[in-house]
């Protein structure tokens, strides 16, 4: 019997009109493919891209030195070190360096920011040319944090009940 069946089936070609169903069903389907660089699709406020220092409103760095983001990384990604400061004695960073080969983008260390000074954009649109610009030094995170603060505000405070 199942001998029977299955000349049947090859020779009725069941399997290709059921392919061919498919794709039928399929061409007349509204399309759903984004023509990327023109039309870019919705961004959650809780999308992690590149990293970002942020600054208080009278311009001093929020980074404490706790250190908290570099013992969490996972991809140990995070290398910072610490010292005083000259003017009061307090202890800011003097070296804070994130690999960004490294990094995986959990966002474990904007978790752990008790002063929320490291935070992830929404910028993923960024690239590196020459070797060693993978390391982004405290001053280019401070930059990318001063040139997005006004979408980095919102964020954080859309994201606030979820915390």
């Amino acid at each position: 019997m199942s001998f029977i069946k299955r000349l049947f089936k090859t020779f009725s070609l069941s399997e290709l009109r059921k392919g061919l169903g498919v794709t039928g069903r399929h061409m007349i389907v509204k399309k759903v493919t984004v023509q990327y660089p023109e039309e870019k699709t919705p961004q959650s406020h809780r999308f992690r891209g590149l990293h970002a220092l942020r600054r208080y409103p009278d311009g001093e760095e929020r980074c404490i030195a706790c250190k908290l983001c570099e013992a969490v990384c996972p991809a140990l990604a995070i290398t910072i070190e610490a010292g005083p400061r000259a003017d009061d004695g307090t202890r800011r960073t003097t070296r804070y360096e994130i690999d960004m080969f490294k990094c995986i983008y959990c966002g474990y260390c904007v978790e752990s920011c008790p002063v929320d000074s490291i935070v992830e954009t929404r910028v993923f649109e960024y690239h590196f040319e020459n070797r060693g610009e993978n390391i982004m030094t405290k001053e280019e995170l401070l930059a990318i944090g001063d040139k997005y603060e006004d979408q980095l505000a919102a964020d954080l405070e859309a994201d606030i009940p979820y915390r």
